[in-house]
C-alpha cells in the first residue's frame, strides 16, 4: 500500500487530529491491505506464502472487530457499513 493511500485512510477514518491506532483506523488499514491481496491472488493463486501473511490479517481484523462490537457497538456498526463489510 502507498503511503499517500495510507494517509488518506488514517485521515478518514480517525476519530481525532492525530489519530493512528484506534480500531477504527486499524480496521480501515487492514481492510484495504486484505482487498489489495485478493486482487494479488486472483494474479497469483498458487502464492502459498503470501496466503499465511494474508490469513493471519483477516484474523486480527476480525479479533480488532470483535473488541470494537464489545465496547461500542454503534461504531461498530457504523464502521462495518463505512467498508462495506458485511451484509
Amino acid at each position: 500500500m502507498e503511503k499517500e493511500r495510507k494517509q488518506e485512510i488514517i485521515k478518514q477514518f480517525a476519530r481525532h487530529e492525530k489519530d493512528v491506532g484506534s480500531p477504527e483506523v486499524q480496521v480501515a488499514i487492514l481492510t484495504e491491505r486484505i482487498r489489495e491481496l485478493t486482487e494479488h491472488f486472483k494474479k497469483h493463486p498458487k502464492d502459498n506464502n503470501s496466503k499465511r501473511g494474508f490469513f493471519i490479517m483477516i484474523g486480527r481484523r476480525k479479533k480488532l472487530l470483535n473488541y470494537l462490537k464489545r465496547k461500542d457497538y454503534n461504531r461498530y456498526r457504523e464502521l462495518i457499513a463505512r467498508l462495506g463489510l458485511r451484509k
